[in-house]
């Protein structure tokens, strides 16, 4: 199995859209996505992600389900230093405090142990490892059991947070961790393959990260045309 994790176009926040050169990015994506054999394509419920994830469906002829726990994350509360942002935080965790996240629960820092992200967090991972269950990898520790063989190829419209804390988990890294080392830009691809056989256990595979090829055409290239321009428009 492959998830494909895709981050939405340059957000239009207000109004939780695009703006035009959102649009001229999620054309883009939907074009390097043609050739990946995707038989699944899977959106957060926001507007932006939904909008990014239009032109692959498109592109495609496949329909959008749409994945409710992957809505973007929202952080803050009481008692956090700083900037509540999770990047932000996480660095300073790496910088200012030395933080080794091999040896220590990130959980029980004072930065996220009554940040309300945290409830996003707990909710992302349980509902990706019954997904994951569902499509036959029983997840045991950092490893899954793989129940039945699939070869499908899904993609995951979503967002910096939820993305983030979704991969963390299927990758069974600390999340501010990967938030530091694993950047998710604006329209970028993030592969991750879920190999074995019945019966096998299994490591995921973080095969593409953060792949920011198609932008190259964006911008001022070929991909600005009139009809991407009017679809803008009515979107």
């Amino acid at each position: 199995m492959r998830i494909i994790f895709v981050r939405h176009g340059d957000p239009d926040y207000k109004n939780d859209s695009l703006t035009p050169h959102g649009h001229v990015q999620a054309r883009a994506v939907a074009e390097r996505l043609l050739n990946e054999n995707i038989s699944k394509i899977y959106a957060s419920p926001n507007g932006r992600a939904q909008i990014t994830a239009s032109y692959t469906a498109e592109l495609l002829k496949l329909p959008i389900i749409t994945l409710d726990y992957m809505h973007e994350i929202s952080w803050g509360g009481d008692g956090i230093p700083f900037d509540a942002h999770p990047w932000l935080l996480s660095d300073q965790l790496i910088d200012r405090d030395d933080f080794d996240f091999f040896s220590e629960d990130w959980t029980v820092h004072p930065y996220f142990k009554t940040n309300e992200m945290m409830d996003y967090y707990r909710r992302i991972c349980s509902s990706i490892d019954a997904f994951l269950q569902e499509a036959g990898y029983e997840r045991h520790g950092r490893r899954f059991l793989c129940t039945k063989e699939n070869d499908f190829v899904v993609a995951v419209f979503s967002h910096g947070g939820s993305g983030g804390c979704a991969i963390s988990d299927i990758l069974g890294l600390p999340f501010p961790y990967v938030a530091s080392i694993l950047p998710i830009d604006l329209t970028s691809v993030t592969m991750i393959d879920l190999p074995g056989h019945t019966g096998e256990y299994v490591h995921p595979r973080l095969t593409l990260s953060n792949d920011m090829r198609h932008t190259e055409k964006t911008e001022g290239g070929p991909l600005i045309q009139q009809e991407t321009d009017e679809r803008a428009r009515l979107l």
